[in-house]
């Protein structure tokens, strides 16, 4: 009875296969002449079954064993990357972030995904070359298109951008920033100014593991270079900032950078120089407040940018601007992932990733978890966001360490090396990390026409 009981179910499971296989059909004949027409192959493919927070469950996932792993696989694929936004910017004919536009070209190129457990099931939605070409050619148009900085051939697709050539900032505002920027009148005791932790001849940073404000006293968090953070969608590791203005309205009043109470403490300060104030109300005919000394220090930072790195120049064109070993360090970095969410004109800044997205890299560290190791955690207290940061620009990465947002890393080498482990999962050689390492060199870029250097000496 008991083995006419396992032939019957193994029956009924064989007869359900072949009709699912029946139900999903492969797409054919379809025209991908546009966006939402690529969208089709991600909806035909059940892309956001495992991409999605709320995604509808397959029959199969209330099976013993079997529902286990697909509700397993579910989980991993929403926590590397939620598809529901890209999906619907892309069928609503919206702005696509880059970022995600990135993904979707690198996964149709390598082919891996959907894995072949689920499209055993899933007839059609495996990524064809067919399919493979119509997106790849769609993700460069779209870059094309979507940049529009003049890039021409090959070049124009590519998931990194040059910097501009030029700012649009307010010249008497940001020279006014610029004052502000370096004043130590910001901070209680009059010993610490944003300049302290973000030097403009080191850099944008202060190279140490964590900075130092009032009274000695040591953040939590790696200091981001203030150099091309007119780039980022928002400011600070966990993004607690929308704008430049909002991020200098922070370090004044944390207790532990500048300690002020008050921008109320900081005006009075700044309100007795007559000299200040005079040249300050001809451009702020408003006076002092927080909004306009924000709004100064954000003029002044946004003319913080690098542009016309040796790699900039090879993407405007100049073949001779990097070496053939540099150029394969390219590759490689595209290879290995590192251009999915290290895109665009800062190389990063566009979005929070997950650290730790291939390999636990908190659990191997060594030491104990902290606040500040929660990132995106800390502000949405939404589960999904633990562990996860705003992406850090590789923008003038030779003369910014130590690397990560807990300063871990002291070279580039080693900063390297554990990204291939736990962001891309795979262990490079030391021949490849010395290419990434020498393309990551090209993008030390010019500020007011010099190329950036560091007063600082690298350990």
């Amino acid at each position: 009875m008991k083995k006419k009981l396992i032939i019957g179910a193994l029956v009924l499971v064989v007869a359900l296969f072949f009709i699912y296989r029946i139900s999903v059909k492969a797409p054919s004949g379809i025209d991908y002449s546009d966006r939402a027409k690529v969208a089709s192959i991600f909806i035909k493919g059940d892309c956001l079954t495992c991409h999605s927070a709320n995604a509808a469950l397959p029959f199969y996932a209330n099976v013993p064993v079997v529902g286990d792993m697909v509700k397993a696989d579910v989980a991993e694929g929403y926590r590397m990357f939620d598809m529901q936004p890209f999906m619907d910017a892309l069928l609503a004919d919206q702005p696509l972030k880059p970022v995600d536009v990135a993904k979707v070209e690198k996964v149709a190129e390598d082919g891996t995904m959907p894995p072949m457990k689920y499209y055993a099931l899933h007839w059609g939605s495996q990524i064809t070359d067919e399919k493979a070409d119509i997106i790849e050619d769609w993700a460069r148009d779209y870059r094309t298109q979507y940049y529009a900085d003049g890039l021409t051939d090959d070049r124009a697709g590519e998931p990194i951008r040059p910097i501009p050539l030029t700012h649009n900032a307010d010249a008497r505002k940001a020279e006014l920033g610029r004052i502000l920027y370096h004043d130590v009148r910001l901070s209680v005791d009059n010993t610490v100014s944003c300049a302290s932790c973000h030097g403009l001849n080191t850099a944008g940073v202060d190279n140490k593991q964590y900075s130092e404000g009032v009274q000695g006293q040591l953040g939590g968090v790696n200091a981001p270079t203030v150099y091309n953070a007119v780039y980022n969608f928002v400011q600070f590791w966990d993004g607690r900032a929308a704008t430049l203005a909002d991020q200098a309205a922070g370090p004044p009043l944390n207790p532990i950078e500048m300690a002020s109470t008050s921008f109320d403490e900081i005006i009075a300060k700044l309100a007795a120089d007559k000299e200040l104030t005079r040249a300050f109300a001809e451009v702020y005919p408003e006076g002092w407040s927080q909004a306009t000394i924000t709004d100064a220090i954000e003029q002044f930072e946004m003319t913080l940018i690098t542009p016309n790195s040796r790699f900039d120049q090879y993407l405007r064109g100049n073949d001779d601007a990097i070496t053939d070993a540099e150029e394969d360090g390219y590759e490689l970095f595209k290879k290995y992932n590192c251009a999915t969410c290290h895109v665009g004109v800062n190389l990063g800044g566009e979005s929070y990733e997950l650290m730790g997205l291939r390999k636990h890299y908190f659990a191997d560290r060594g030491w104990e978890l902290t606040v500040e190791d929660n990132g995106r955690y800390k502000e949405t207290q939404d589960e999904r966001d633990r562990h996860r940061f705003k992406v850090p620009s590789l923008r003038n990465v030779a003369l910014t360490w130590p690397y990560y947002h807990d300063g871990s890393q002291a070279s580039l080498k080693e900063a390297v090396c554990k990204m291939g482990t736990y962001q891309s999962g795979v262990e490079l050689t030391d021949p490849e990390e010395d290419l990434i390492v020498a393309f990551l060199n090209t993008l030390t870029g010019e500020y007011e026409g010099k190329t950036l250097t560091n007063d600082n000496v690298q350990p």
